[in-house]
């Protein structure tokens, strides 16, 4: 998977020993040999160097809590899995006599001690209360002092007054630190090398919410409350950027994929904010003239009467099939595509349409490479409600002839909400909240008539389906979607 393909990746890339952990090795299906040949074959790949791919390799099944380095011969317990980490595994390079160096990996922030630094002593002592110089290899210097140190026992933190070299530990007192910065030796102190971030691949815009139903549901709903959350945001995610937009209570935030955005958004939602969302748009660099745009490798675990489907989805998206190759007993393909990040957007959804809800998607960046040419959008345009209002029943009876809706009778809507997805291209302005006439009160053609039930859409879904003209508004309660009055309004 490619989760496990890229922390692989880096570890390798570290020059770090690897032990080859098989679970599961209980199960009837169980393939060990058939998986530690992959696995060798993944080290290849990644350019592994000879050692590394002489990995020791621990059979194990962890609900029975048993190990062993023969798949027949399981210990009773997870000796064998410890032993072989501890042998192959070197200790952490440390000097308990040098200087003092600590490499900020994370941050926290407390309402009582402000903000937390987490990271592990290369070197040297740190004692509470002590002065300390903060530095990165490119900037100047600033000295802080420590006023508070914890260590890490089972799920909590301890308060020490010492920390030693090889120790993971909190610091507190430095309210500006930053991670990636070295908390160093007053005097003699030097920076280690800062942690490298990626650059970042799709940006969405952030502004406030501009619907009718602005403060209904939210606390927070202000510009000011969005900037300072999401300012907030770039002290612990380092691979996140934000820039203000064309308007004041507008921002743009670049991120690694979708992915990397709607956790913060949802994160937000679940903090009390209301905003909304633009369109997810790739990030292009200008190399010698040429553009380029993110690449990345998409692998998709598909049964194979679908599989068509799916290979012929991911060929319009303008992939590139990189492997092809049987993945169980159960009759299903793995098939790898190097794709643009372009053509994953909306890509999930269509690919669990084509296959019925039994494909198994994953993706992760891989390089930058030249521009794939147009892709073709969305095929299909939106139903969007003609005024504002409350749904009934009489009238969605004709409105899901047009396609189909997102909302069930009694929802209130407000004009410009998109209420549905059209059957065609081109946007349909409908009327969800008519109602029937006093004199045709006779009709009994709300009894005869079922409704279909509405379609529900998750965050993630209304990211990958609206398109330029479109917003996604986002509240604790609900997630809707609605034209953007800003932007001409096209096929209307």
């Amino acid at each position: 998977m490619p989760q496990t393909r890229f922390v692989l990746k880096k570890a390798l890339e570290f020059g770090h020993a690897v032990v080859v952990v098989v679970n599961k090795i209980d199960r009837p299906t169980a393939r060990p040999e058939f998986v530690v040949n992959s696995t060798f074959e993944l080290f290849i790949e990644l350019n592994a160097t000879d050692e590394q791919c002489d990995f020791q390799t621990v059979y194990a099944s962890g609900i029975k809590g048993k190990a062993g380095l023969n798949p027949e011969n399981l210990a009773d317990d997870l000796g064998p899995l410890f032993e072989t980490i501890l042998r192959c595994i070197p200790e952490p390079r440390i000097e308990k006599d040098g200087a003092l160096q600590l490499l900020v990996s994370n941050t926290e922030y407390d309402e009582h001690k402000g903000r937390i630094a987490i990271g592990r002593l290369h070197g040297g002592e740190l004692q509470r209360g002590m002065e300390v110089k903060i530095c990165t290899p490119d900037d100047a210097c600033r000295i802080s002092k420590i006023s508070e140190l914890f260590v890490y026992q089972n799920f909590s933190r301890v308060p020490v007054e010492i920390v030693h070299a090889g120790d993971i530990c909190a610091v507190c007192g430095i309210n500006d630190i930053m991670i990636g910065e070295t908390i160093a030796d007053k005097v003699s102190g030097t920076p280690l090398p800062t942690i490298k971030i990626e650059e970042p691949t799709v940006r969405m815009s952030f502004s406030i919410n501009t619907s009718p139903f602005v403060g209904k549901e939210g606390k927070y709903v202000t510009s000011r409350n969005l900037r300072d959350r999401l300012y907030r945001e770039l002290e612990r995610n380092l691979a996140m950027k934000v820039e203000d937009g064309e308007t004041a209570d507008t921002f743009l935030v670049s991120g690694r994929g979708t992915l990397h955005l709607t956790i913060l958004i949802e994160n937000m939602r679940r903090e009390g904010f209301e905003f909304m969302i633009g369109p997810p748009k790739v990030i292009n660099k200008t190399v010698d003239g040429k553009t380029l745009e993110p690449y990345e490798i998409a692998a998709v675990e598909v049964p194979e009467q679908y599989m068509g489907s799916v290979v012929e989805l991911l060929g319009k998206r303008r992939g590139q099939m990189a492997d092809m190759q049987p993945s169980g007993p159960e009759g299903t393909t793995l098939l790898k595509y190097k794709i643009p990040t372009r053509g994953l957007i909306g890509l999930r959804n269509a690919v669990l349409t084509a296959s019925r809800g039994t494909a198994v998607l994953n993706t992760i960046f891989d390089s930058y490479g030249p521009w794939a040419g147009d892709l073709s959008s969305r095929d299909q345009g939106s139903l969007v409600a003609f005024e504002d209002g409350s749904t009934t029943s009489y009238a969605l009876i004709n409105a899901q002839e047009r396609g189909i809706l997102f909302v069930s009778p009694g929802q209130d809507v407000y004009k410009g909400q998109i209420v549905g997805i059209h059957q065609r291209p081109g946007d349909l302005a409908i009327n969800v909240c008519k109602k029937k006439a006093a004199t045709n009160v006779r009709s009994n053609k709300e009894t005869t008539v079922v409704l279909d039930e509405a379609l529900s859409y998750s965050l993630d879904d209304c990211i990958e389906f609206i398109q330029e003209d479109e917003l996604v508004e986002v509240t604790p309660a609900s997630i809707r979607m609605c034209k953007n009055p800003k932007i001409s309004k096209k096929n209307r």
